[in-house]
């Protein structure tokens, strides 16, 4: 059985994951630990609770879930994993991030690739790849049955949806892919979100306004 620990980092409020499982075998989601409190934060964490980390993963590369990339890929010597269309946009963070306020940004590069339907081993546990584009063009969803969450980046929040207006993004494609692939899930399935409160695919179907039956824009 897999366990969930979030941290909420950086200005911009973003969910950094941390999923593990009993035997202490673990990855770590988009950490986007910013300043040296928050990277102790999240060290301390693991450390007390013996996790060893197998895998970083990037559910897409924009600037509030790298930041803390290349000091997790060189404090646990972990390779990083994204979607290939998510090359591009982690490179543009090393540009714009000054213009976020965000001047002590340190690059990172991918070592692996992601695609649809690959499977992350942690220990006897597996976390299957869910390609949902839109909000950025190599969005992946990362999806665990047995234990019946998926870790959804900014595909989709309680009552809202990811942005739609940044290079890469195309509102039609995360409006169809939320419902062919997210909605697709059983309702009971819990939705950890990039940002904000975690939710679940049956609330979302019934009461987000952008998707759903419900659906008023």
């Amino acid at each position: 059985m897999l366990s969930i620990k979030v941290f909420t980092f950086n200005p911009l409020q973003e969910n950094t994951y941390l999923v593990y499982n009993e035997n202490g075998a673990g990855v770590l989601i988009d950490p986007g630990c910013y300043d040296k409190e928050e990277k102790n934060e999240l060290d301390r964490f693991i450390q007390a609770n013996d996790i060893k980390i197998l895998k970083l993963l990037n559910t897409h590369c924009h600037v509030d879930h790298v930041l803390g990339n290349a000091w997790a890929k060189n404090k646990y010597d972990l390779d990083l994993w994204i979607h290939q269309n998510e090359i591009p946009v982690l490179k543009a963070v090393e540009v714009y991030a000054p213009g976020y306020g965000l001047p002590a940004y340190e690059p990172s590069t991918h070592d692996h690739l992601l695609s649809e339907g690959d499977m992350i081993e942690i220990g006897d546990d597996k976390l299957e790849c869910l390609f949902v584009p839109g909000h950025s063009p190599g969005h992946i969803v990362f999806y665990n049955a047995k234990s019946n969450f998926a870790i959804c980046g900014d595909t989709l929040f309680r009552g809202s949806i990811g942005r739609t207006d940044l290079p890469g993004g195309n509102h039609q494609q995360l409006l169809d892919r939320i419902n062919s692939i997210l909605f697709e899930l059983p309702e009971t399935t819990v939705l950890f979100p990039g940002h904000g409160p975690e939710t679940n695919v049956g609330f979302e179907k019934e009461h987000n306004p952008f998707v759903g039956k419900n659906a008023i824009y």
